[in-house]
């Protein structure tokens, strides 16, 4: 099982900082290579700031987890914003900090 970090709130990757339903997903961290509940998290147990995974440069990577059921997954499939092992649905609102988690070339 995929070991999910953080200030955590329950067994499915909710942290302190969120805690909604649909806040299951856990990231990894380019430099440190953990799987965190937020960047929130990360930030206050690392003692380097979360960096951004490079999608571009390998985007077959399993870079975020889904904390209900543990499936990894790579970005383009975390995208579909649900699980594909689970079903379970992912926080839309996630987008807003796509950037901190994401190296996106536009």
């Amino acid at each position: 099982m995929v070991k999910i970090v953080g200030s955590m709130v329950d067994n499915e990757g909710r942290c302190i900082h969120y805690d909604s339903q649909v806040d299951v997903v856990a990231n990894k961290c380019s430099f440190c290579k953990k799987y965190y509940a937020c960047f929130r998290c990360h930030d206050e147990h690392e003692n380097h700031s979360f960096l951004s995974w490079p999608i571009s440069k390998n985007p077959d990577e399993k870079i975020v987890v889904c904390g209900s059921c543990h499936y990894e997954m790579t970005y383009s499939e975390y995208s579909t914003n649900r699980c594909l092992n689970c079903g379970h649905l992912f926080n839309k609102n996630c987008s807003i900090h796509q950037r901190i988690y994401f190296e996106i070339n536009d």
